[in-house]
């Protein structure tokens, strides 16, 4: 038996803890916040999307940062295993779009809950509002943490879940980082991911809002392609959000220092260009007495009229069928292909994750240990990984830190 302290609670923290008492270790958690889970009460709108029930290879596809490093932790607790730990404690979960899962009840609180009374069955010691200073070490050895009153609590192993800077509001502010750093660990730059991002053009600020669905975005620095999907997105007063754009910000990450980039938004990505114009010459020719601002009301949601109108160049009164072919070519044109300029990623305050963290080759990827100080272990957002939306990331955490937890004996 050892003694364990745990810095962080958020989720790889309270699973790290839960499994280091499992093995019969007398373990401390220490948490600087008033209460446990802060960032994991917010995650998935307040749903928490505990994890996502695709298969294995799946998993690791959507890892966008070292997965051949998870290969233990994810084979060491899997998808299924997070699925079946918290349904065996009392959590119902159920499976929704994208194979996402979440607590059947619609609460994160009921997540942070069931691992507080697991911890309390374990036997785990759990402090709040106590803040960690640093890692204590002895002949290249954990031997505890100094609090920030001076007090050291001695320990044969320390696990680092302190997580990275994203919801600075939770209390992830990096501290983190700076503990591995005074042990002579690397940390790989840390960067705001799966964010919205900010646009130049003005008129972004009238469609502040206006959900889309069913459209197709890229994304191109000059005339090199990083991103195209189909999906939802969202336009807000400073830019774009939702879904498609917060996995292309994880995607697009090593182009944070490259704006600005082009994103064109394809509003009709069922109708190829050719059909779409037919489509239009059709609304057009049932509407040809018409002004060309009453014409296009089948074509756009009500929020999107005048701006489509105004980006057109074509005259709003103009009657529709004084609209030349050109004309109404181009106009096809910017509906296949609606032009945006990003020109940053918003900050860490509205990043879901952060980019970077501990440099993954300097940790044992088997047990999570730190190849540099005996007893140091790692766990969740402070290691460099990170994944796409869709209950990714909380496995990486789930997995890591019952990783950390099972190789102390």
């Amino acid at each position: 038996m050892k003694k364990v302290i745990v810095i962080g609670g958020g989720a790889a923290g309270m699973m790290a803890a839960v499994r280091a008492a499992e093995k019969g270790n007398q373990v401390l958690l220490l948490e600087k916040n008033e209460k446990l889970g802060k960032k994991l009460y917010i995650t998935g709108k307040g749903r928490c999307n505990i994890t996502n029930a695709c298969d294995t290879e799946d998993l690791f596809k959507n890892v966008l940062r070292n997965r051949k490093f998870l290969y233990s932790a994810f084979y060491s607790f899997s998808n299924w295993q997070v699925m079946d730990f918290f349904e065996s404690h009392g959590l119902a979960v159920k499976t929704e779009r994208g194979e996402r899962i979440f607590p059947q009840s619609d609460h994160s609180s009921d997540v942070i809950q069931t691992l507080q009374r697991v911890m309390k069955q374990r036997g785990v010691q759990v402090r709040l509002n106590v803040p960690a200073a640093e890692i204590v070490t002895e002949a290249g050895a954990a031997a505890g943490v100094r609090l920030m009153d001076g007090t050291v609590i001695d320990a044969e192993a320390v696990i680092l879940a302190t997580g990275g800077c994203s919801y600075v509001s939770t209390g992830s502010d990096g501290g983190g980082f700076k503990f591995a750093k005074m042990l002579g660990h690397t940390v790989m730059t840390p960067r705001p991911s799966l964010v919205p991002f900010e646009v130049q053009e003005p008129w972004v600020k009238e469609l502040q809002g206006l959900s889309l669905r069913n459209v197709n975005i890229c994304i191109r620095k000059n005339k090199k392609l990083l991103y195209e999907e189909f999906g939802e997105m969202l336009f807000t007063h400073y830019g774009v959000s939702g879904p498609l754009i917060l996995s292309a910000s994880g995607i697009i990450n090593d182009y944070m220092e490259a704006m600005p980039l082009c994103l064109s938004i394809d509003l009709k990505p069922a109708l190829p260009e050719e059909q779409l114009d037919k489509r239009v010459l059709r609304d057009f020719q049932d509407n040809q007495n018409r002004q060309f601002k009453n014409a296009v009301q089948k074509l756009f949601p009500a929020k999107l009229i005048p701006v489509m109108i105004s980006l057109s160049g074509i005259d709003p009164e103009k009657r529709v069928n004084e609209i030349t072919k050109e004309e109404r070519r181009s106009f096809v044109r910017l509906i296949k292909e609606l032009p945006l300029t990003i020109s940053r990623f918003r900050d860490f305050n509205e990043a879901i994750i952060t980019r970077g963290g501990v440099n993954v080759r300097e940790v044992n990827p088997s047990t999570m240990e730190s190849k540099l100080i005996q007893g140091l272990y790692f766990a969740g957002e402070v290691l460099d990984l990170d994944a796409l939306t869709g209950g990714f990331n909380l496995q990486i955490a789930w997995s890591t830190g019952y990783l950390a937890g099972d190789n102390i004996e």
